[in-house]
């Protein structure tokens, strides 16, 4: 049995304002498929026409997020993870509580009482997703909520430490406390790219915590973004898969494992130098509801996995079945029970 606490997570928390859109409205707010990035003032009036044009659907989300609730739901231990990040005092924040604390998920938000919840626009078309974050109030957590006695003491009781890229622009240094208490500590943490614009315009903040990542997630397009911020002149995702588990590193306790998605194509494990592929069960198109969360699922089944020592084979496949799941529903859901041998 997984204990309490044994996986915390730290991110951005966003209610996902969900809908199918067509084309037009990609190119009206100059967005690309199958991308995520952050609001600019451009994008502020695409929040109001999704809900009054669209048939909208809200979501919890918030990358870290999606991916502790879905580890959250395969573990089916009570209290087994926790998660920090900034909400507002407003309704999509009591939305968030609730939505969590029946997720099953031990949360310690921090509330800001003057910057709204963070929304995050899901514009889907064709079942592909483009996500545009309009951080808010999760932009405003800071490292001395983290300090805090009573949340510090997630950080000392998990084994286990999630944070997505994106907590790059808000709170590196919050991250940089925990990922040196990790190593210190003998503790696993893991960090996913998240997204092109992270590697490139947030460079400094994201090198400074590769050293202490014994986990680096992330997908074909942030890996070959990853290489051309390096110089590295590959596009070959293997390659620069490896390139990164050989990355230096804080503590030689763990050594790095770099997993590499590939939509449809295989997964690719980098580990000692050497590249393992694993294939992805491939779902008929009409099953395909929407891809929003297909990562962040994908790192919460394998993190079901890790937690319980199991091998990479096995963190990988529940990853992969966690995925499958959620791309046949809408948003980052699931059933009320795992279906997981």
């Amino acid at each position: 049995m997984v204990s309490e606490g044994t996986l915390l997570g730290m991110g951005n928390p966003l209610l996902d304002i969900s809908a199918v859109v067509d084309e037009d409205f990609l190119k009206k707010y100059d967005i690309t498929s199958n991308n995520a990035i952050l609001a600019e003032d451009k994008h502020k009036p695409m929040y109001q026409e999704l809900a009054e044009k669209y048939n909208v659907e809200y979501i919890a989300g918030g990358a870290t997020q999606n991916s502790i609730k879905v580890a959250q739901w395969m573990l089916q231990v009570p209290g087994a993870t926790s998660y920090m990040g900034g909400i507002g005092k407003d309704k999509f924040g009591e939305e968030m509580k609730k939505n969590s604390k029946l997720a099953g998920v031990n949360v310690h938000y921090y509330e800001d009482e003057t910057t709204p919840t963070g929304t995050c626009a899901v514009c889907i078309v064709g079942g592909e997703r483009s996500l545009v974050a309009n951080l808010a109030a999760a932009n405003c957590y800071k490292s001395d909520h983290l300090k805090r006695p009573e949340n510090w003491a997630l950080v000392e009781k998990a084994k286990y430490i999630y944070i997505a890229g994106f907590f790059l622009t808000v709170s590196p240094d919050s991250i940089q406390l925990v990922a040196e208490h990790s190593a210190a500590n003998n503790k696993i943490f893991s960090m996913n790219l998240s997204a092109p614009f992270i590697c490139e315009f947030f460079r400094d903040v994201q090198e400074k915590a590769l050293p202490y990542t014994d986990f680096v997630f992330g997908n074909e397009t942030e890996a070959r973004t990853f290489s051309k911020v390096h110089g590295w002149e590959t596009d070959n995702v293997e390659e620069i898969a490896v390139k990164i588990s050989q990355w230096p590193k804080a503590s030689g306790t763990h050594k790095r494992i770099t997993v590499i998605t590939q939509g449809a194509d295989p997964i690719c494990v980098a580990e000692d130098g050497k590249v393992k592929k694993f294939p992805v069960k491939l779902l008929p198109k009409e099953k395909l509801v929407d891809t929003n969360g297909a990562g962040d699922a994908f790192v919460g089944g394998f993190l079901f996995q890790l937690v319980q020592e199991k091998p990479i084979e096995e963190c990988v496949r529940a990853g992969c079945y966690a995925a499958n799941v959620i791309i046949q529903r809408s948003g980052c859901t699931y059933p009320e029970k795992p279906d997981f041998h």
